[in-house]
C-alpha cells in the first residue's frame, strides 16, 4: 500500500510539474495551454479524493489507533486534504475567470497556483517523510491485510474503477500534450 501511494505521489507530481510549466509561460506574459490547465485541475478535482486520499486515511485511521501519539503530531490529514480541495478550487475559480475574459492580475494567477503547488507538494513530503515511515513501523501485518481489503472492495465499485481509469487516461493524455507543448515551444 506505501508503495501504491508513493507511486501515486511520483504521478501527482509530474502533473504538479506540468502546472509549473505552463504557469512559466504565462509569467513569460505567454498564452499557456489552458486545455492542459484544466486537465491538470480535472485531475485534482477527480483522483485525490476518490482515489488517492481514502488509501492515506485508511493508513492513518490504522496509525491512530496502533500509535496514537505519532499519528497526533502529524495534524489532521483530513483537514490537510480538504485544504487541498479549497486551494484547489481557487486555481480553478482562476482559471475559469481568465477564460471568461475577467481581468485577473498576473501577480493574483501566480500567487494561487504557486500557493497550490507548494501546499500540495508541502503535503507530500509529510506524508512521505512522517505518515509512510511510522506506518511501515507501527502496523502489523493484519493492519496492511485489512486495509487491503477494505481498499479492494471501495475501489472495486463501478463509480471507483470509472474514475480511476478516467483519471489514469487524463494523466496520460495531460503528459503528452505537455511533450508535445514543450517540443513546438523549442
Amino acid at each position: 500500500m506505501i508503495e501504491l501511494l508513493r507511486e501515486e505521489h511520483r504521478d501527482i507530481e509530474k502533473l504538479l510539474l506540468v502546472l509549473e510549466q505552463e504557469l512559466s509561460v504565462f509569467d513569460r506574459q505567454e498564452r499557456p495551454d489552458y486545455e492542459v490547465i484544466q486537465a491538470v485541475i480535472s485531475y485534482f478535482q477527480d483522483y485525490p479524493d476518490c482515489c488517492h486520499h481514502p488509501k492515506e486515511d485508511m493508513v492513518f485511521a490504522k496509525l491512530k489507533q496502533r500509535d496514537p501519539a505519532v499519528a497526533a503530531s502529524m495534524g489532521d490529514l483530513e483537514a490537510e486534504h480538504r485544504d487541498e480541495a479549497r486551494r484547489l478550487r481557487r486555481v480553478a475559480d482562476t482559471i475559469r475567470s481568465i477564460l471568461s475574459d475577467h481581468d485577473v492580475l498576473r501577480q493574483t494567477v501566480d500567487d494561487v497556483v504557486r500557493d497550490f503547488i507548494a501546499h500540495q507538494r508541502q503535503h507530500m513530503k509529510m506524508e512521505e517523510r512522517v505518515l509512510f515511515p511510522a506506518a511501515a513501523v507501527a502496523l502489523g501485518a493484519e493492519d496492511w491485510a485489512e486495509i487491503d481489503s477494505r481498499w479492494s472492495d471501495e475501489k472495486d465499485s463501478l463509480f471507483n474503477v470509472a474514475i480511476e481509469e478516467k483519471c489514469r487516461s487524463l494523466r496520460d493524455r495531460v503528459l503528452q500534450w505537455e511533450k508535445e507543448n514543450q517540443e513546438a515551444r523549442i
